[in-house]
Parts: structure tokens; C-alpha cells; sequence
């Protein structure tokens, strides 16, 4: 739940990372491609990208006379729909001889490529489905993907159909894109609404952030085309929307939880925190609140942020089948904290300072198992304060949730007035801006 300052600044308008402008004549790299498909030829792909109104196309071709080398040029020409039919034409004119051009796939963009012993291999959105929206920008989920292999099978070799490659990709294909990811091609959906309201300077979506989980997969094609708009940039964790009437009062409420790609595993198997300071299953979760009556691009927002993760300590726990409360393990002993040190630091440079700490570990046990993390995280924030400014100290709360669950929200209630929210209304209004942050910290992590 991020602190807010009372600063009497005026009113910011919204910048281009929540109304974006789609003309691409003003900037090749300000608009997005939304709707694609796909064409082949014996030499090449040709991946025909246009806006949602379909009066702007782009041209991505794609090499397949390498069998190991991924090779991508991007056309700098904006074809107009008659123009981009007459280039169709054109090309499947000028590859009759060797089988001419055909269309592969109608596609929704590009969630990355990927090379295992050979082949390249394109990871494709075929099917998509609209979950929500945020000021008039569209929030999509997956319903299909697709794996198309780069190189002609012509000049593929035995490796390309080798047991271990079809292995590689049977692992790949075992990924569920359809779950749990989530994707805009015109709001930075992994950033909080304050960032992307105040946020001008940057162009095309920010893959380079913790909560964009194919970073990694797209980073090829986006450094060849020298932009974001053939590629989406997948968020996992979860995204609802609801409306609601108070009063006769028409709200929307969005919440969305976005899930770090850093450290991240299952219950049990990931735990406590890295050398890196990066915890098990960072969680960021974002709730936003938009007065309809306002209109839906110029209305009142609101938003608030908290943080979830595990226990910054080197801390683990055995599963098993036998014991369905496996015993808290404390890997090693850090004098000095370094780790915790780094984890918090990170928090202050993502969401600045102070820092409050909701501890959730219980208080009372029979058999000590999570007492031993409240004492020895309380010893770490007690040592981290000796050496912060007290202004940066950490605000440590703790909280018993399973002995006072009830009353959690008089918890939330102190919180908010210690943090405050985000808040952007009109210019007579005061706008408070998001400079703090919440912290929670579980055993369940």
C-alpha cells in the first residue's frame, strides 16, 4: 500500500503511457500492431502486422535459409490496405516458381523465439480473449498459441528432429500460456497506474522489468527491430474487474497481481531469499478504483499498491507426503544481513522510502516452527534500522493473522493513513502521489 506525499502540485495530465496516440504517422514507434498474419515462401515468413483499425500495416520478414541463424528485418515502410495487397500480390508473383506464398496463421503477436539444439522456433498468439480494460485499453489473456519453426524443412538437419530437440520442445510446449498470463498492446500492464500516468519520456512497453516474464524470449526480436510493437509483453499472475454501485454511484474496480519472474517456484520448493536479495515469490498487487460517472479516460482514479513475499532469510522447508507441516529449516546464519539488506533496497528503489513490514508470523506456537523466522527477521530489521537514516528506518508491524484475522482491517485502515494512495483528479483537487510501500511477509509464501 504505497505512502503518499501531500504535495499541492498541480494536476498532471495523463501521459501517452495511458492515452497513446495510434497515428503512425506521428512517430513509426508510438502506435501498436495489434492484428497479424502470417505468410510463407520457400525462402522466407512475412509477418504483416496492422493496427486495430486495420489503416496502417508494417512488414516483418523473417529469414528461413539459415538453419541456425535467426535472421529479421523489419520493413521501415507503412503500407496503407490497398498497398499492402498489392505487395501480397507482388511477392507471390515473384516466388510462383518454388511454391509462391501462403498464409500460415491469423496471429495476435510474437511471445518470443527460442533456439535449443538448431532451429529457431517462433512462439505465437493465435487466439486471444479481452478480460478487461483500463482507460479505454484493452487487457487480453491467451486462449491458443502456436510453435512455428523458423527454417524450412528442406535445409533442416537430423539434429532438428533429433529425440533430445523434440524433447526440448515437448517441455516447451508443456508451458500453459493460457494460464494466468495476461497482456496489453497499449498499457504498460507490469507497471502500477501512477508510473504510467507520470511516466513521459519512455517509448514502447518496458520489457525490462521484473514482472515481464518473456524479457528473455522476446529480447532477440526486439533488439533487431529496435522496438516493442511485434511482440507482446506477457505479465503472470492475475487480473479482475468488477463494477460496482454505491449509492447510485458507479465505480470500476480493477485488481491486478503480478507475479516477479525473479526467484519464483512452487509452495515448499521455493523459500526465504537469494544472495541476491530476491525473494520466493515476490508478488506485486495493485487495486485500482475508477469513478465512472467521470467518463472512462478522464474520470477520477485511484490506486493503491502493496508487496508480497517470502521471509528475506535463508530459510526452507522438506516436503512431504507424511508431514503436511514440514519443519522450518534456517539454511545459514547471516551476521551482517547482506541479502536482507539487498531485498530491501530493491523494495526502496521500486517504490521508495520508508518501507512498512506487516509481519503475518504467529506469535504462540506449541511446536516452534514459524516463531523462530518472527525472531530472527525481527533481529534483521532491528539490525538494518542501526544503519539506516532514521527517516529510512523500516516499520515493522507485527501481526498475528491467524489470532486476529477479524480485525485485519483496523490493520489496513493504520496502514492507509500511514502510507496513503494514489489519487489523480481534477486541477482543483489535491493529488496525492505513491512514494511508499507495504510489505507483507508470510510463512505460506
Amino acid at each position: 500500500m504505497a505512502k503518499s506525499e501531500n504535495s499541492k502540485s498541480n494536476f498532471i495530465h495523463p501521459s501517452a503511457k495511458v492515452h497513446p496516440s495510434n497515428d503512425p504517422d506521428s512517430d513509426l514507434n508510438s502506435y501498436s500492431l495489434e492484428k497479424f498474419r502470417l505468410y510463407e515462401t520457400r525462402a522466407r515468413f512475412y509477418l504483416i502486422g496492422s493496427d486495430r483499425n486495420k489503416r496502417s500495416f508494417r512488414v516483418l520478414k523473417i529469414d528461413r535459409s539459415e538453419p541456425s541463424d535467426l535472421n529479421i528485418s523489419e520493413d521501415p515502410v507503412v503500407y496503407s490496405p490497398q498497398e499492402i495487397k498489392s505487395l501480397l500480390q507482388r511477392i507471390a508473383e515473384g516466388n510462383r516458381a518454388t511454391g509462391g506464398l501462403t498464409f500460415v496463421a491469423k496471429v495476435f503477436g510474437i511471445a518470443g523465439c527460442i533456439k535449443f539444439l538448431e532451429s529457431y522456433y517462433l512462439i505465437l498468439v493465435t487466439k486471444r480473449r479481452q478480460i478487461g480494460c483500463i482507460c479505454g485499453h484493452a487487457i487480453y489473456s491467451i486462449d491458443e498459441s502456436q510453435l512455428i519453426t523458423i527454417p524450412h524443412v528442406t535445409i533442416q538437419s537430423d539434429v532438428a528432429h533429433s529425440k533430445t530437440e523434440l524433447r526440448y520442445k515437448k517441455l516447451l510446449s508443456s508451458v500453459d500460456l493460457t494460464k494466468d498470463f495476461f497482456y496489453s498492446y497499449t498499457y504498460p500492464i507490469m507497471q502500477s497506474l501512477q508510473k504510467n500516468v507520470t511516466s513521459v519520456s519512455e517509448e514502447g512497453m518496458p520489457y525490462e522489468n521484473i514482472f515481464v516474464w518473456n524479457a528473455f524470449l522476446t529480447q532477440a526480436i526486439r533488439s533487431r527491430c529496435n522496438n516493442t510493437i511485434w511482440t507482446i509483453a506477457l505479465v503472470h499472475g492475475h487480473f479482475r474487474q468488477i463494477r460496482l454501485s454505491i449509492f447510485g454511484r458507479d465505480f470500476g474496480v480493477s485488481l491486478i497481481s503480478r507475479r516477479s519472474r525473479h526467484f519464483a517456484g512452487t509452495r515448499y520448493l521455493k523459500r526465504g531469499v537469494n544472495d541476491r536479495g530476491r525473494v520466493a515469490n515476490d508478488v506485486e498487487t495493485e487495486q485500482i478504483i475508477l469513478d465512472e460517472e467521470a467518463g472512462s479516460c478522464k474520470g477520477k482514479m485511484s490506486s493503491v499498491v502493496q508487496m508480497r513475499g517470502s521471509i528475506p532469510l535463508f530459510w526452507s522447508q522438506e516436503a512431504s507426503r507424511l508431514s503436511p507441516k514440514p519443519d522450518i529449516i534456517l539454511q545459514r546464519y547471516d551476521p551482517t544481513y547482506e541479502a536482507t539488506r539487498l531485498h530491501f533496497e530493491d523494495l526502496a528503489k521500486r517504490y521508495g522510502n520508508p518501507i512498512i513490514v506487516l509481519n503475518l508470523i504467529k506469535t504462540v506456537e506449541k511446536r516452534p516452527r514459524e516463531m523462530m523466522l518472527r525472531r530472527e527477521f525481527a533481529n534483521a530489521v532491528g539490525y538494518l534500522n542501526q544503519i539506516l537514516s532514521e527517516e529510512n528506518h523500516l516499520k515493522f508491524i507485527h501481526w498475528d493473522f491467524h489470532k486476529f484475522a477479524k480485525i485485519l482491517g483496523a490493520v489496513a485502515s493504520e496502514a492507509l493513513d500511514l502510507t496513503g494512495f494514489y489519487y489523480s483528479g481534477k486541477p482543483i483537487t489535491l493529488k496525492r502521489r505513491a512514494t511508499q510501500i507495504s510489505r507483507t511477509s508470510t510463512g505460506s509464501c
